[in-house]
């Protein structure tokens, strides 16, 4: 079927989170309970999602992308993480996102904030925010990686370092004492590099499972950004390594 831009969102929020209330998904999407049962119906007649007692899931997919089965893991962590960096984002404030799971559950959480300005490379991130609440968004152009639709190259890199925004905000595959923020591909790490660069407040933000690994491409030390956004305390090598820099880090709730 062809759905509306708010259809989608919803469609988006259910596959992110697996089920949802109606009355959440209103409140969530600034509009009454009636008008996401009309949104609803036909979603749920076309089979792309069940209506359960209040509640709505997303239908189980034969297959499942990669990013989106990523979605999935440790999704509680990430939503913790998502609205504990949203409180710090104001309406109308500008904000450059990268591609991960994590940025794309913050975009999620932003979606009760308006006029904003998002600069991305991430087609999910762009997706979501955009064409609502009277927000901006810019998209990098570049190669596209088929597992996350995001754009990656020279190109990418040069398009976001045009920009100065207020909160620079990355996620990230793995965090050393020693070597500091890591991920698994040159083209993201440079990217994700280039982000921090452009931000007044440059943020990571990380679930605890990231401390345990290791990865192949160093992004930036510990001086490299202003917060750490976890959801349980780092250990005490890396605490320090942050505390040195003159970073700090902050816990979600």
């Amino acid at each position: 079927m062809n759905r509306t831009p708010r259809q989608d969102l919803i469609m988006q929020l259910l596959r992110s989170g697996g089920s949802a209330r109606i009355a959440d998904l209103a409140a969530r999407l600034g509009v009454s309970r009636e008008t996401v049962r009309r949104d609803v119906a036909p979603l749920a007649r076309a089979g792309e999602l069940v209506k359960v007692h209040g509640s709505v899931r997303a239908a189980l997919q034969v297959t499942e992308a990669p990013f989106e089965r990523r979605m999935r893991e440790n999704a509680a962590a990430k939503q913790r993480l998502a609205a504990h960096v949203a409180a710090m984002i104001e309406d109308g404030d500008s904000i450059m996102l990268d591609t991960g799971t994590t940025t794309s559950f913050l975009a999620r959480a932003l979606l009760n904030k308006s006029s904003l300005t998002v600069v991305t490379n991430s087609s999910d991130v762009a997706r979501t925010l955009a064409t609502v609440n009277g927000n901006t968004v810019y998209m990098a152009g570049g190669e596209l990686h088929g597992d996350n639709g995001a754009a990656f190259g020279a190109s990418a890199i040069e398009f976001v370092s045009s920009f100065a925004v207020k909160h620079a905000i990355i996620s990230i595959s793995a965090v050393d004492a020693v070597t500091g923020f890591m991920d698994h591909h040159l083209a993201e790490a440079e990217f994700a590099r280039q982000v921090l660069r452009c931000g007044q407040q440059r943020i990571v933000i990380t679930d605890a499972t990231k401390f345990s690994r290791t990865a192949l491409v160093r992004v930036c030390g510990f001086d490299g950004l202003d917060l750490l956004v976890c959801d349980s305390e780092p250990p005490p090598a890396i605490q320090a390594g942050i505390s040195d820099s003159g970073a700090r880090f902050e816990l979600a709730g």
